[in-house]
C-alpha cells in the first residue's frame, strides 16, 4: 500500500533516532534499496518498507553524507536554519527559513 509522501525536495528534516539533520534531495514511494542494507538494520528498530523513503543529505557534527531514511524515522527542522552539507549549493538555489528552492534541471548528486 502505498501514501503520500509527507515529505518533499527541498525540506529540511532531522532523524528522530540518530544525531543528524539534512535535506531532502529525492523521495521513493516506498523502499527501493538493497536487501542487505535492509537486513544491516537492527530489527529493533527496522522500519517497514511501505513508507515513503528519502534520500537526505545529511550532516552531523563532524561529517556530511547521504542517508536513505524511512518516513517513520524523520521529523521537519527547518527552524535548525539551513544545512551545511556542501551539496546542497550544487542542488538547491535558495533556503527561505523553510525550504529549499531547487534549481532548474536535475542535479542530485550520483
Amino acid at each position: 500500500m502505498q501514501r503520500n509522501a509527507q515529505f518533499t525536495i527541498g525540506d529540511v528534516v532531522r532523524h528522530r533516532l540518530f544525531p543528524f539533520r539534512g535535506v531532502v534531495f529525492d523521495v521513493d514511494p516506498e523502499f527501493a534499496n538493497t536487501e542487505d542494507w535492509y537486513d544491516a538494520i537492527p530489527e529493533a528498530i527496522r522500519p517497514a518498507k511501505e513508507q515513503p523513503f528519502y534520500h537526505v543529505l545529511a550532516e552531523n557534527e563532524d561529517s556530511f553524507y547521504t542517508a536513505y531514511v524511512s518516513e517513520q524515522n524523520l521529523l521537519a527542522d527547518a527552524q535548525g536554519g539551513p544545512v551545511r552539507h556542501p551539496q546542497a549549493r550544487e542542488i538547491f538555489d535558495t533556503f527561505n527559513g523553510q525550504r529549499y528552492k531547487l534549481k532548474a534541471g536535475d542535479h542530485r548528486p550520483n
